[in-house]
């Protein structure tokens, strides 16, 4: 991909940057910055999100990363001085500020496709046959930035119950969550997110009090169909939640909320304190980094010490665990049997939690005991059909399975319940698995390279791109690839894969490996 901006022209495929037709002499980890701030400027960038991207979670002096960022500055024309296309946001960090032009595939003319940023065409999805809705984040107008965790937490929560009813096509937490502190109209999020209605609302917390306003929008006609507000003691704020879940419900489909009598199976924590200790961990666990997941855990496993018999939090917990171990974060092996007793605890504090459920198959996937994972990843998306992560293991291991077919559907059905999700890339690299697996070579680099674009710190698909280049006989492009994998996942090795990726036929195994070896891997 090139990023086009201020007559320079950074290429991440050829890991070039120009000035003009001029070629600009970059240090890697200098140019690893670049991607990664130009990659995130919809955000402010912190000092532990580069240390993350960049070093891998190392340790790294502060003289350290402000040479790297002054020598990005520098070779893009910038200064600390003038900061007109690297920003330093105070006590947040960093934000690239430029016009950014983007070229897809601009190696391939054919295919070249440029767009202004802000500008990108975005065809409107069709709908489902179900009610399709999605919950914007509620915006916190406490005036206190530390209390977005608690604001999010509320609209999260009326996702995953509204998400428990089958007629409902819900859109995911990560894609709805993507217009977070962004001015959109109705008529848009609609279009991109492919719904009928539209979820909004806002929470203010003060003390033991909170109000929580929501309104419920028609988005063909932009109309609101209801509008409520809630004063309410802090400990009852799960009882508003599951009042305005009703609520909306019977505003959409009142006939079937007559007819299923509709409660919220949600068993709440015994702890005001454990539950914002969850939604903190869950604000860390969405941005997909490796210390991100790291302070996500440190949170989950203070809530399981205030209650030990929250679910969630529990479920969560061993999910984070599996996902350190499939990024190689973590050793597997020894993180499997840890993620194994929360996911068990948690199904015995609550057998109604998907999350609990999601995070034993994944175990059970890891451990090779392909049945049993299958089995409670459906038994996950039986309690929530719209759990997208669900959707996307399930692929995966149905996958592993050698059953490449299915397992391709369940990754497109969980791309279309979250199309704007930072775990998108994650699933763009399983449906590449699962083409490389029927022997789909251009598919398979195809949607690796769609996982790579959109997060190119993702292991996986980078992985499937060195493979599928290999197997078919792309000699320039295996070892390019192969090169971008090593830097993401510096510990690769033929033996990893054998050791750890969990391929259930010898045949398929071996399939694999040689795609790598034809890529150059030892």
């Amino acid at each position: 991909m090139q990023f086009r901006f201020n007559n320079h022209t950074l290429d991440t495929e050829l890991r070039e940057l120009r000035r003009g037709r001029e070629q600009v002499a970059v240090e890697p980890q200098v140019f690893d910055v670049l991607v990664h701030l130009i990659e995130h400027r919809d955000r402010v960038v912190t000092k532990d999100d580069l240390i993350a991207s960049v070093w891998g979670g190392r340790i790294v002096s502060d003289s350290t990363l402000t040479s790297r960022i002054n020598a990005a500055r520098k070779a893009i024309g910038d200064s600390g001085d003038e900061q007109k296309l690297i920003r330093t946001v105070a006590r947040k960090g960093l934000r690239f500020v430029g016009t950014v032009h983007i070229a897809a595939d601009a190696a391939d003319p054919a295919h070249a496709v440029v767009r202004e940023e802000g500008r990108e065409p975005r065809s409107a999805l069709p709908l489902p046959d179900r009610p399709a809705i999605a919950v914007l984040p509620f915006t916190n107008m406490t005036g206190d930035p530390g209390q977005e965790y608690f604001s999010d937490g509320i609209s999260e929560d009326i996702i995953t119950a509204l998400s428990k009813l089958r007629w409902f096509f819900v859109i995911a937490r990560n894609s709805s969550f993507v217009y977070k502190d962004k001015p959109v109209h109705m008529k848009q999020v609609a279009e991109e997110l492919g719904v009928n209605y539209v979820v909004e609302g806002s929470v203010r917390r003060g003390g033991d009090r909170v109000r929580i306003t929501a309104q419920l929008n028609d988005a063909a006609t932009g109309s609101h169909l209801w509008a409520e507000r809630y004063d309410r003691e802090l400990a009852d704020v799960f009882a508003v939640q599951d009042e305005i879940t009703e609520a909306i419900v019977a505003a959409i489909e009142p006939q079937l909320y007559a007819a299923e009598n509709f409660r919220a199976r949600r068993k709440p924590p015994d702890s005001m304190d454990a539950w914002d200790l969850v939604m903190r961990a869950l604000s860390h666990y969405w941005r997909v980094t490796r210390q991100d997941n790291v302070v996500a855990q440190a949170l989950l496993e203070k809530a399981v010490a205030i209650d030990p018999n929250y679910g969630q939090a529990l479920g969560v917990l061993a999910t984070s665990q599996t996902f350190g171990g499939h990024m190689g974060w973590a050793d597997m092996g020894a993180m499997a049997p840890i993620a194994e007793r929360a996911a068990q605890t948690a199904i015995r504090a609550d057998g109604e939690d998907p999350w609990a459920h999601f995070a034993l198959g994944s175990v059970y996937l890891f451990k090779r005991r392909f049945d049993d994972s299958l089995a409670e990843f459906e038994t996950a998306l039986r309690l929530n059909p719209n759990f997208s992560l669900a959707q996307g293991y399930h692929g995966l291991a149905l996958a592993y399975c050698g059953r490449w077919e299915e397992g391709s559907l369940a990754a497109a059905r969980a791309l279309r319940l979250s199309p704007r999700d930072p775990f998108s890339a994650v699933y763009s690299g399983i449906a590449a698995y699962a083409q490389y697996v029927g022997r789909n070579y251009d598919a398979a680099m195809r949607l690796a390279r769609d996982g790579i674009r959109l997060r190119g710190d993702f292991v996986g698909a980078h992985r499937v791109l060195t493979a599928a280049a290999g197997s078919a006989g792309q000699g320039e492009v295996a070892k390019v690839a192969l090169q971008e994998l090593r830097r993401a996942q510096p510990n690769i090795s033929l033996a990893w894969i054998a050791r750890e990726m969990p391929i259930k036929e010898e045949a398929e195994r071996e399939h694999y490996l040689e795609g790598f070896r034809r890529a150059g891997l030892a």
